[in-house]
């Protein structure tokens, strides 16, 4: 097969949270696979966010104008080759060329373009695939395209269309008329109600309805937004193709994700000798100005701060959490009212709690190695990586037993003494703060237990070679 992977971002040239690691991570794994005759990826090429390491490797391949309504744009078609797979990078200086990815007013403008733009250089770049999978709101209007503006072409009337779901709540959500002055097409099936939701135009919702295969980036996620409290108003759309939908759990990289090996963190460790370890956490103690005690469990948390995150429930209980003898370290930005609580609690222990309101990878990579315990409450969670990688470095999770959080975390049972983290079903701030004191107590009173859970949850494999299997599989099934 022949695979061309869309997508918004990628690492490592350049991302924003778990689809850019999925974008950089699939695609590498996927050209490893006899199946798989070739595979590219097509990106937008956001000139200022790209790294000079890369930017100096670009080839230009050719350049091109495309329609978007009424304007005539310009796109260039720089590519690379990295991992076995090809990369192309579509310029255009008046959408890409910005300080940030997304958050911008014409938002629906941008990613129209980089959807036409897609279907109308196809074919000069002699790369028909036979599948065509498209992540998020961003590029999913491409099934759609292919189907109902470029169906005259031959070469195309053979491609299949894979829909990734990262995360339902965002849908690239338009005024109807967009139908006509973004992508010059007629009104019909906007008035046919096939694109239109809520009186609007719904490129995540045209995506379902087009695309020949729905997946979401984990099995349970797959069956939550199937439902009225998860679906975001689409549940409905999602029951209607339900045939079609599917979850595939997320993998995490484990070339960048190595104890063994990580250039983030100064002492390196594996499941059969957590020396290591024992060290990172002495100096990120050291680092954090909290007292260097190895007999106190270190809870970290790396996150945005947002209520999908569960913070405020974590908040409304942190002053019962900090009765307990432990040391917490918060590195992460958010809501302006979240990111209060956590300098109101840090100030008020200044001995248990340190709160870093910023974005710093290093100390993300150094919170992971160091921790015992990782904090992640989500309301709702698609996949989520960060918990996959805290367990690959031996820091047990607790989480929410929500979407992917339960796919990948084995809570503790304290009949057989196994597990790989520990989860809780409610959602309140009771039974979260009784979680955490749950996995103190234990810390606290069976060592040997402990070590064994930690030694199960870095043996556990979250690496992509299964899952891009299963991704094989889905696209052998079209």
């Amino acid at each position: 097969m022949k695979v061309l992977f869309a997508s918004s971002e990628c690492a490592p040239f350049f991302k924003t949270g778990g689809l850019g690691d999925v974008a950089g991570a699939l695609p590498k794994e996927l050209a490893k696979k006899s199946d798989v005759e070739e595979i590219a990826v097509v990106l937008p090429y956001f000139s200022r966010l790209i790294k000079e390491e890369h930017r100096i490797l670009l080839k230009d391949e050719f350049w091109d104008f495309v329609d978007v309504g009424w304007r005539r744009e310009y796109v260039g078609v720089k590519s690379l080759i990295k991992d076995g797979v090809k990369y192309y990078f579509l310029d255009n200086e008046h959408y890409f060329g910005r300080g940030e990815f997304y958050g911008y007013e014409d938002d629906g403008e941008r990613w129209a373009f980089f959807d036409l733009a897609i279907c109308q250089i196809l074919e000069k770049l002699d790369f028909i695939p036979d599948v065509l999978h498209v992540n998020d709101f961003h590029t999913a209007m491409i099934p759609f395209l292919l189907k109902e503006k470029f169906q005259w072409i031959n070469a195309y009337q053979k491609i299949k269309t894979v829909l990734t779901i990262h995360n339902i709540e965002f849908q690239g959500v338009m005024q109807g008329t967009a139908l006509t002055e973004l992508f010059g097409m007629g009104m019909e099936r906007y008035f046919e109600g096939v694109v239109r939701h809520n009186g609007m135009l719904n490129m995540l919702k045209t995506g379902i309805l087009y695309a020949d295969r729905v997946n979401t980036v984990s099995p349970s996620y797959a069956q939550e937004i199937q439902t009225e409290a998860f679906g975001c108003g689409l549940d409905d759309v999602l029951r209607y193709v339900a045939g079609k939908v599917s979850g595939i759990l997320n993998g995490i990289d484990y070339d960048v994700y190595d104890p063994e090996t990580d250039s983030q963190i100064a002492h390196h460790f594996t499941a059969d000798d957590l020396t290591g370890k024992a060290k990172d956490k002495a100096n990120l103690q050291k680092r954090m100005g909290l007292v260097q005690r190895s007999d106190v469990p270190l809870i970290g948390m790396v996150s945005r701060l947002t209520t999908q995150k569960g913070f405020d429930i974590a908040l409304s209980q942190l002053d019962a959490i900090l009765q307990q003898d432990v040391q917490v370290v918060l590195l992460g930005t958010g809501y302006t009212d979240i990111e209060n609580g956590f300098k109101y609690f840090a100030g008020k222990y200044p001995d248990k709690l340190v709160a870093h309101i910023t974005f710093d990878l290093q100390l993300a990579q150094e919170i992971y190695a160091a921790s015992d315990f990782f904090l992640m409450p989500s309301a709702f969670e698609p996949c989520g990586l960060s918990q996959m990688i805290a367990m690959r470095y031996g820091t047990l999770p607790i989480v929410h037993e929500i979407g992917g959080l339960k796919d990948t975390v084995k809570p503790f049972n304290p009949n057989t003494k196994t597990g790989t983290g520990f989860g809780f079903v409610d959602f309140t701030g009771e039974v979260l703060r009784d979680t955490v004191i749950r996995a103190v107590e234990l810390y606290e009173n069976d060592s040997e237990t402990f070590e064994k859970l930690r030694k199960e949850a870095m043996t556990e494999d979250f690496s992509w070679q299964s899952k891009a299997q299963q991704y094989v599989d889905l696209y052998v099934s079209l």
